[in-house]
């Protein structure tokens, strides 16, 4: 597929009514796939104050954080051209197996103490093994009414009774990515099909589990590409959508694309409200990446449609510390969930109110 182009080509597209669709949505429209593209090129203020809006009316104004341990990393027998943890690169990442149940349950309390509503226990391999799923389950079993923060897995591909069996240790959630449109797929993994992909997610949605699942932007998709990922997810009614931007790693298929396929701060943003249009009513979570691509622009991200976000450290790489975070959701007037517990005591709640209608000047982009 070719590299994603710059909105802005084709005006005619850009004159569409962003408010006025806003109002259909609120009503209950899904908008088309001409729509999306007219989206694509309509003013970036327009566009973030439509995405705010259908935020702040669809989610309110509270900002859910989730958390991950890497559990079992590398020696994947999958080709996903942007994984350090697959056999088929030469990389830097560890490679060990099963870390076990202290570390993991070590991880849940930071997370937890951290501002995580959700902490998601990540294994690398196209399907985890019986045995290891069956580790899992003890975990979240055991620790399960710990904290208030929640389980979430991500095993790979699995089948409704497996799913069904997490569901009942207490696993509150199943993650498991996309990644990107049909069309484009083959360019990024050829090991297994976007079928398979799609068959873990309607399987944990048949054994009536919460579903996360998202894409990576930034690997030679085009805007087309994306639109197809959010209307496929869409039609799966996944209920958090997980928005990563790709952080080439050196020694994958893929470690030029940041290069060949430069991913701006206003791209990365015009994708997280594109989101927020065409399936309005999930979480949109931004992921990996978010530090590098969007940088000083991160507090546009919830006026893009944001509200959530993973924070701490991701599989193979470093985020910055949740606490910038924490801070960065307050200073917005936004809330988080469990504030009360990460308040200090005798601190100030600030004050409950949603992000402004219009998210002022655009930032001057970063050198």
């Amino acid at each position: 597929a070719p590299a994603a182009t710059t909105p802005g080509t084709d005006r005619a597209a850009a004159r569409i009514d962003v408010p006025r669709l806003c109002a259909r949505i609120e009503g209950g429209y899904r908008i088309s796939r001409q729509e999306a593209r007219a989206l694509v090129e309509a003013d970036l203020a327009d566009l973030l104050a439509g995405a705010n809006r259908l935020r702040a009316f669809f989610r309110g104004d509270v900002v859910e954080f989730c958390s991950i341990v890497n559990a079992k990393s590398g020696r994947c027998e999958q080709d996903c051209g942007f994984c350090a943890q697959s056999a088929h690169h030469e990389t830097t990442a560890p490679k060990y197996d099963f870390v076990g149940a202290e570390t993991i349950v070590s991880a849940y309390h930071d997370a937890a103490n951290r501002g995580a509503h959700r902490f998601g226990i990540i294994m690398a391999g196209g399907k985890t093994r019986e045995e290891l799923q069956a580790e899992v389950r003890r975990v979240v079993t055991a620790h399960q009414h710990d904290r208030k923060t929640t389980w979430c897995a991500s095993l790979g591909m699995l089948e409704r009774d497996e799913i069904a069996a997490l569901k009942e240790a207490g696993v509150t959630r199943v993650h498991h990515n996309l990644e990107t449109s049909r069309r484009h797929f083959p360019n990024v993994i050829t090991t297994h099909t976007f079928d398979d992909r799609c068959r873990t997610v309607r399987a944990a949605k048949a054994a009536g589990m919460s579903v996360c699942s998202g894409g990576i932007v930034g690997m030679g998709e085009d805007w087309e590409d994306r639109i197809d990922l959010a209307f496929t997810l869409r039609e799966l009614e996944v209920d958090s959508v997980p928005v990563n931007f790709l952080n080439a790693i050196e020694g994958t298929r893929l470690e030029e694309a940041n290069a060949r396929f430069p991913l701006t701060p206003e791209a990365c943003l015009r994708v997280v409200a594109l989101f927020r249009f065409i399936y309005p009513e999930p979480e949109i979570r931004t992921a990996g990446g978010r530090e590098k691509h969007l940088g000083e622009w991160q507090a546009l991200m919830f006026y893009a449609g944001a509200d959530a976000s993973l924070i701490g450290n991701y599989l193979t790489t470093y985020g910055r510390p949740p606490e910038e975070d924490v801070a960065l959701v307050r200073d917005l007037g936004l809330r988080l969930k469990f504030d009360d517990e990460l308040r200090p005591s005798g601190a100030r709640t600030p004050p409950r109110s949603a992000l402004p209608a219009h998210p002022g000047p655009t930032p001057r982009a970063r050198s």
